[in-house]
């Protein structure tokens, strides 16, 4: 990892937002994060955000309402974008739900879409630039996300026993094995062998996860429309964890609320001071 440049900073609540580039040896090629640095001296304790379809690194720190929590909590945010950028693949910006911008948090398998190694830049090559770049505890991350994001959060967590503190998510993706978006993303990036597939689900993942015990909070709206369209499935994520004690699960479904970010403004606090618990010590 050559390059690490700092693109622009801004003071907010006493600590500073700062976005970066980096080249990316997993991905190959250029990456950029935006990361918030609470004001409270390091060592810190680190909550991973991953963002949902079309987002990019700005989203969450410029849309969530989450910085003046995190400064109070002392919460180091680092927020990636959602996927490999301008590798020049045929038809990687044809959709705005596969390709650029919807890595879906996985490691490609088909051979033309190989350098979507999201997953493993998420769980290996971003912590490691964090731990080299800021002054963090690297015992004591969490991770959250929304959509597709929440999707990944929950499959880095739980491929990962034991490497983030506790999971949460807004309208997670649940089960993308039984939803459009996933066995459009999935056949793309995985190919037709169905129970590799499973691999990257995170209901299926929580059914036969046998790690370290941890807490999970999902907040949902009611009046998602992703929901009504059977793409999110969150009950299949409750069934699974139902039948797993070392999972804690806490779904909480928000009477009227959208898939917006004005849904995660409202309930954002709560999501930091639920990480910030698990990370205290």
């Amino acid at each position: 990892m050559a390059e690490f440049t700092e693109l622009s900073r801004s003071k907010s609540h006493g600590g500073s937002v700062v976005k970066y580039r980096h080249n990316s040896d997993v991905l190959g090629c250029a990456m950029q994060f935006s990361a918030f640095l609470p004001p409270a001296p390091g060592p810190r304790p680190v909550l991973f955000w991953l963002s949902g379809l079309t987002c990019t690194e700005d989203n969450f720190i410029q849309k969530a309402g989450a910085l003046k929590k995190a400064a109070e909590l002392g919460l180091l945010l680092v927020c990636p974008d959602t996927s490999p950028r301008g590798l020049g693949i045929e038809g990687e910006d044809e959709s705005w739900d596969f390709g650029t911008g919807a890595g879906f948090y996985l490691d490609a398998t088909a051979e033309k879409w190989k350098r979507y190694r999201m997953f493993s830049y998420i769980t290996k090559e971003l912590p490691e630039l964090v731990r080299t770049h800021f002054p963090v505890d690297p015992a004591r991350a969490s991770i959250s996300g929304h959509s597709m994001g929440g999707l990944g959060s929950l499959v880095c967590a739980l491929r990962n026993p034991g490497m983030f503190r506790s999971i949460s998510a807004f309208a997670p993706i649940s089960n993308p094995i039984q939803c459009p978006w996933g066995v459009k993303a999935f056949t793309g990036y995985l190919g037709d062998n169905k129970a590799a597939w499973k691999d990257w689900d995170p209901s299926e993942l929580a059914a036969k996860y046998e790690g370290p015990p941890i807490s999970i909070l999902v907040d949902q709206g009611s009046e998602d429309s992703f929901l009504h369209q059977k793409q999110l499935l969150p009950e299949a994520l409750e069934t699974a964890v139902a039948g797993n004690d070392r999972l804690n699960l806490q779904l909480r479904i928000q009477d009227g609320y959208d898939h917006s970010y004005f849904f995660i403004q409202t309930f954002i606090d709560g999501h930091l001071e639920f990480h910030a618990r698990a990370l205290s010590t």
